[in-house]
């Protein structure tokens, strides 16, 4: 994708917290790669479920700070990181320089810069709970990812959200507000929440085949650093992680 390109993309309108991630991208840069939700909670759980990655082409589905993109460049991968935030480029493309193709790119549209069967993995932490469509995204990690290629990815679990949030009613696709602490004081965030079966239905019909669920425990480390939320999460899950592969017709 070129410059022009990039400049003139129009973010969807169902794409939420893209102004929350420009005002969180320099916190993100400093602080996520210890943050004990992400470092000792999420991250060992979704890196379990790579393969190795060495010589493999993958996909960074909302690449963040970039803290997955180098990781996987480490591992020997060659790399495209996509998202959002024109701030959370700018900051992968300083973590990792040009050692990846870094690219703004927005997961509710075509990613008609890749191309058919090209990637081998899509990794995709903690994103697709801002994507309303999964229909629609799912077909595209279809479309990118080489015969028996492999989906990665993790978001919100439904249940937490149900009871965190006290919604009414479980079953309803919706849009939750919320308020994350940042050094530089609260930053309003929205995302969709949805039933399992809205999490699960729209792999399957993707053309994939679910591998690997987890509802992981949390590391030795995140007790270390914060005990009381490590015992609530020992007994309720706030992630959701699957490993799913491309269905061979």
């Amino acid at each position: 994708m070129n410059d022009k390109i990039e400049k003139e993309m129009i973010i969807n309108e169902d794409s939420v917290s893209l102004d929350s991630y420009e005002k969180m991208a320099e916190y993100y840069f400093e602080y996520v790669d210890t943050k004990p939700f992400n470092a000792y909670y999420e991250r060992p759980a979704t890196v379990s479920l790579l393969p190795d990655v060495k010589g493999k082409t993958v996909l960074d589905a909302g690449c963040a700070a970039g803290w997955y993109t180098k990781y996987l460049l480490e591992k020997g991968a060659s790399v495209t990181s996509i998202d959002f935030s024109p701030k959370m480029i700018e900051i992968t493309k300083k973590r990792v320089g040009n050692k990846a193709n870094v690219i703004r790119a927005d997961l509710n549209e075509p990613l008609d810069f890749i191309k058919d069967e090209s990637i081998d993995i899509v990794l995709s932490s903690l994103a697709l709970h801002y994507v309303k469509n999964w229909v629609f995204v799912m077909n595209e990690f279809n479309r990118i990812l080489k015969k028996s290629g492999q989906l990665i990815f993790s978001v919100h679990h439904p249940f937490t959200d149900f009871i965190e949030f006290n919604r009414e009613n479980y079953f309803l696709t919706e849009l939750l507000n919320d308020e994350w602490e940042t050094n530089n004081g609260k930053v309003k965030v929205q995302f969709y929440t949805r039933p399992l079966n809205e999490v699960i239905t729209p792999v399957i019909d993707g053309g994939f085949t679910i591998e690997k669920l987890l509802e992981p425990m949390p590391t030795e480390q995140f007790k270390m650093e914060q005990p009381k939320i490590y015992d609530r999460l020992t007994k309720r899950p706030q992630f959701l992680f699957i490993r799913a592969k491309k269905s061979i017709d």
